[in-house]
């Protein structure tokens, strides 16, 4: 993992951009959604989904969501969580778009859950 987002037009690891992300439990069917960019592996960038459903808070406390906030990522500025338990591979030529760039407290508070969750030092 690693942040270093830049003003260059290349998705770049800290920044949340709009992709195609398929269901998992069905790789052929799928949506357009929000990914935090995380770090990269070979020619694939990797990321995490976002949601702006609530995951964390409700009766259930699903460990493996983290909020991160509103941003203009989202339109209607809902809160968002980013899935820690689902790490996607994305081709950068796949990314329909930028959405903003994730500030360093928020992505390091991420980052954190994330090494916490998967037992990463």
């Amino acid at each position: 993992m690693k942040y270093a987002p830049s003003p260059n037009g290349k998705p770049e690891p800290g920044e949340v951009v709009w992709t195609w992300v398929p269901y998992e439990e069905d790789h052929s069917q799928g949506k357009d959604r929000p990914v935090l960019l995380i770090g990269s592996r070979g020619r694939y960038l990797l990321g995490l989904m976002l949601t702006s459903k609530d995951h964390d808070q409700d009766r259930r406390k699903d460990e493996s969501y983290v909020d991160i906030g509103t941003g203009s990522w989202d339109r209607q500025r809902r809160p968002s969580e980013a899935k820690l338990d689902r790490i996607l591979q994305i081709r950068p030529g796949d990314i329909r778009r930028e959405g903003a760039v994730l500030d360093r407290k928020r992505f390091d508070s991420v980052s954190s859950a994330l090494r916490e969750l998967h037992g990463w030092s």
